[in-house]
Protein backbone atom coordinates (compact mmCIF):
# COMPACT_ATOMS: atom_id res chain seq x y z
CA UNK A 1 0.00 0.00 0.00
CA UNK A 2 1.52 3.48 -1.07
CA UNK A 3 2.24 5.66 1.95
CA UNK A 4 0.11 9.24 1.85
CA UNK A 5 2.60 11.55 2.96
CA UNK A 6 1.60 15.29 3.98
CA UNK A 7 4.24 17.73 5.18
CA UNK A 8 3.66 20.54 7.20
CA UNK A 9 5.27 23.67 7.10
CA UNK A 10 4.49 27.78 7.59
CA UNK A 11 5.36 31.18 6.86
CA UNK A 12 7.36 31.74 10.05
CA UNK A 13 8.40 30.35 13.49
CA UNK A 14 5.85 29.62 16.34
CA UNK A 15 3.26 29.80 13.23
CA UNK A 16 1.31 26.61 15.09
CA UNK A 17 2.56 23.99 13.15
CA UNK A 18 2.41 21.55 15.83
CA UNK A 19 -1.31 22.15 16.68
CA UNK A 20 -2.04 21.71 12.70
CA UNK A 21 0.01 18.52 13.01
CA UNK A 22 -2.09 17.51 15.56
CA UNK A 23 -4.95 17.95 14.07
CA UNK A 24 -4.06 16.28 10.78
CA UNK A 25 -2.90 13.22 12.81
CA UNK A 26 -6.06 12.74 14.34
CA UNK A 27 -8.08 13.50 11.47
CA UNK A 28 -6.42 11.31 8.96
CA UNK A 29 -5.53 8.96 12.06
CA UNK A 30 -2.02 9.43 10.73
CA UNK A 31 1.43 8.57 12.21
CA UNK A 32 3.53 11.76 12.95
CA UNK A 33 7.12 12.51 12.44
CA UNK A 34 9.76 15.67 12.90
CA UNK A 35 12.75 14.81 11.36
CA UNK A 36 14.62 17.65 12.73
CA UNK A 37 13.89 19.01 16.26
CA UNK A 38 15.65 21.73 17.82
CA UNK A 39 15.13 22.28 21.62
CA UNK A 40 12.35 20.80 24.52
CA UNK A 41 10.09 20.16 24.82
CA UNK A 42 10.16 17.83 21.83
CA UNK A 43 6.64 18.75 19.13
CA UNK A 44 6.28 14.89 18.90
CA UNK A 45 5.56 14.66 23.25
CA UNK A 46 3.03 17.62 22.13
CA UNK A 47 1.66 15.25 19.37
CA UNK A 48 1.34 12.29 21.93
CA UNK A 49 -0.24 14.85 24.66
CA UNK A 50 -2.77 16.49 22.09
CA UNK A 51 -4.11 13.20 19.90
CA UNK A 52 -6.40 10.26 20.81
CA UNK A 53 -6.85 7.80 18.00
CA UNK A 54 -4.91 5.37 19.34
CA UNK A 55 -3.85 4.42 16.10
CA UNK A 56 -0.78 6.71 15.68
CA UNK A 57 3.18 5.95 16.14
CA UNK A 58 4.72 8.78 16.97
CA UNK A 59 8.14 8.35 15.14
CA UNK A 60 11.81 9.72 16.71
CA UNK A 61 13.63 12.19 15.30
CA UNK A 62 16.21 12.18 12.53
CA UNK A 63 18.52 14.56 14.11
CA UNK A 64 17.30 16.04 17.95
CA UNK A 65 19.76 18.75 18.69
CA UNK A 66 19.71 20.71 22.24
CA UNK A 67 19.77 24.30 21.15
CA UNK A 68 16.09 26.03 20.53
CA UNK A 69 17.64 27.67 17.34
CA UNK A 70 17.55 27.49 13.36
CA UNK A 71 18.50 23.32 12.79
CA UNK A 72 21.83 24.80 11.02
CA UNK A 73 23.53 27.08 14.04
CA UNK A 74 22.18 24.31 16.46
CA UNK A 75 23.92 21.67 14.60
CA UNK A 76 27.13 23.47 14.79
CA UNK A 77 26.99 23.78 18.37
CA UNK A 78 27.01 20.22 18.98
CA UNK A 79 29.54 20.02 16.26
CA UNK A 80 27.19 17.74 13.79
CA UNK A 81 26.60 18.47 9.85
CA UNK A 82 22.41 17.51 9.02
CA UNK A 83 23.16 15.34 6.18
CA UNK A 84 19.42 15.56 4.37
CA UNK A 85 20.69 12.31 2.42
CA UNK A 86 20.32 10.21 5.83
CA UNK A 87 17.06 12.02 6.45
CA UNK A 88 14.27 8.78 5.32
CA UNK A 89 10.94 7.87 5.72
CA UNK A 90 10.39 5.90 8.92
CA UNK A 91 9.08 2.46 8.67
CA UNK A 92 5.42 2.60 9.45
CA UNK A 93 2.50 -0.33 9.66
CA UNK A 94 0.16 3.24 8.68
CA UNK A 95 -0.55 4.69 5.07
CA UNK A 96 -0.29 8.20 6.44
CA UNK A 97 1.85 9.81 7.87
CA UNK A 98 2.40 13.37 8.77
CA UNK A 99 5.46 15.28 8.71
CA UNK A 100 6.43 18.33 10.68
CA UNK A 101 9.12 20.84 9.46
CA UNK A 102 11.65 23.18 11.48
CA UNK A 103 10.19 27.08 10.72
CA UNK A 104 9.36 28.37 7.37
CA UNK A 105 10.47 26.61 4.03
CA UNK A 106 13.58 28.77 3.92
CA UNK A 107 15.10 27.77 7.16
CA UNK A 108 18.74 26.53 6.97
CA UNK A 109 19.39 22.79 7.57
CA UNK A 110 22.85 23.10 6.59
CA UNK A 111 25.31 25.48 4.32
CA UNK A 112 23.37 24.30 1.02
CA UNK A 113 20.16 22.65 2.29
CA UNK A 114 16.60 23.97 3.57
CA UNK A 115 13.35 22.82 5.03
CA UNK A 116 12.12 22.67 1.85
CA UNK A 117 14.94 20.60 0.28
CA UNK A 118 13.16 18.17 2.72
CA UNK A 119 10.00 18.59 1.18
CA UNK A 120 10.79 17.83 -2.45
CA UNK A 121 12.93 14.71 -1.13
CA UNK A 122 9.92 12.96 0.49
CA UNK A 123 7.26 14.16 -2.65
CA UNK A 124 4.82 14.87 -0.20
CA UNK A 125 1.88 17.41 -0.63
CA UNK A 126 2.27 20.98 1.57
CA UNK A 127 0.17 22.04 4.05
CA UNK A 128 0.63 25.74 4.70
CA UNK A 129 -0.01 27.55 7.80
CA UNK A 130 -0.40 30.88 7.34
CA UNK A 131 -0.29 33.40 10.54
CA UNK A 132 -2.87 36.00 10.32
CA UNK A 133 -1.46 39.68 11.85
CA UNK A 134 0.17 42.61 9.90
CA UNK A 135 2.49 42.09 7.05
CA UNK A 136 1.40 38.53 6.93
CA UNK A 137 0.35 39.01 3.36
CA UNK A 138 3.87 39.77 2.15
CA UNK A 139 5.40 36.77 4.06
CA UNK A 140 2.56 34.41 2.66
CA UNK A 141 3.30 35.30 -0.67
CA UNK A 142 6.83 34.64 -0.18
CA UNK A 143 6.38 31.50 0.79
CA UNK A 144 4.11 30.80 -1.89
CA UNK A 145 6.12 32.21 -4.08
CA UNK A 146 8.68 29.67 -3.33
CA UNK A 147 6.80 26.74 -3.43
CA UNK A 148 5.79 27.57 -6.74
CA UNK A 149 9.02 28.43 -8.10
CA UNK A 150 9.74 25.04 -7.10
CA UNK A 151 6.98 23.07 -8.73
CA UNK A 152 5.63 21.26 -5.38
CA UNK A 153 2.42 20.07 -4.84
CA UNK A 154 -0.41 21.99 -2.02
CA UNK A 155 -2.80 20.49 -0.33
CA UNK A 156 -4.36 23.48 0.92
CA UNK A 157 -3.43 26.64 3.62
CA UNK A 158 -4.83 26.42 7.09
CA UNK A 159 -4.63 30.19 8.41
CA UNK A 160 -4.48 30.92 11.92
CA UNK A 161 -5.65 33.74 14.11
CA UNK A 162 -7.77 36.51 14.54
CA UNK A 163 -10.34 36.58 11.50
CA UNK A 164 -9.51 38.22 8.41
CA UNK A 165 -10.95 38.10 5.69
CA UNK A 166 -9.45 40.39 3.25
CA UNK A 167 -5.83 39.27 3.89
CA UNK A 168 -7.34 35.50 3.46
CA UNK A 169 -9.41 35.97 0.43
CA UNK A 170 -6.39 37.56 -0.90
CA UNK A 171 -3.94 34.97 -0.17
CA UNK A 172 -6.15 32.07 -1.57
CA UNK A 173 -7.22 34.27 -4.58
CA UNK A 174 -3.38 34.69 -5.31
CA UNK A 175 -2.44 31.53 -5.17
CA UNK A 176 -4.99 29.21 -6.16
CA UNK A 177 -4.91 27.14 -3.14
CA UNK A 178 -7.51 26.01 -1.00
CA UNK A 179 -8.39 26.73 2.57
CA UNK A 180 -8.79 23.85 4.71
CA UNK A 181 -9.15 24.84 7.73
CA UNK A 182 -9.53 28.50 9.61
CA UNK A 183 -8.31 28.07 13.46
CA UNK A 184 -9.55 30.95 15.65
CA UNK A 185 -7.98 31.84 19.07
CA UNK A 186 -8.68 29.80 21.84
CA UNK A 187 -8.57 29.51 25.94
CA UNK A 188 -7.01 26.23 25.84
CA UNK A 189 -5.95 23.78 22.99
CA UNK A 190 -6.31 20.34 24.44
CA UNK A 191 -7.54 16.94 23.23
CA UNK A 192 -11.15 18.27 23.00
CA UNK A 193 -10.20 21.19 20.72
CA UNK A 194 -7.94 19.12 18.19
CA UNK A 195 -10.76 16.40 17.64
CA UNK A 196 -13.35 19.19 17.05
CA UNK A 197 -10.84 20.91 14.84
CA UNK A 198 -10.09 16.97 13.13
CA UNK A 199 -13.75 17.38 12.42
CA UNK A 200 -13.89 20.21 10.38
CA UNK A 201 -10.96 18.97 8.71
CA UNK A 202 -11.82 15.76 8.00
CA UNK A 203 -14.72 17.29 6.31
CA UNK A 204 -13.10 20.13 3.99
CA UNK A 205 -10.39 17.41 3.10
CA UNK A 206 -11.26 16.23 -0.49
CA UNK A 207 -13.63 19.19 -1.01
CA UNK A 208 -13.03 20.79 -4.51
Amino acid sequence: MKLEKYFVTAIGTDSGKTVVSAILTQALQADYWKPVQCGSPKDADTILELTNSGYSLIHPEAYFLKAPMSPHAAAKLEDIRIDIDKINIPDTQSNRLVIEGAGGVLVPLNEQHFVIDLVAKFDAPLVLVCNLYLGSINHSLLTINEIKRRGLKVKGIIFNGEENLQSESFILDYSGYKCLLRLRPTAKVNQEFIQQQAIQLFQNWDER
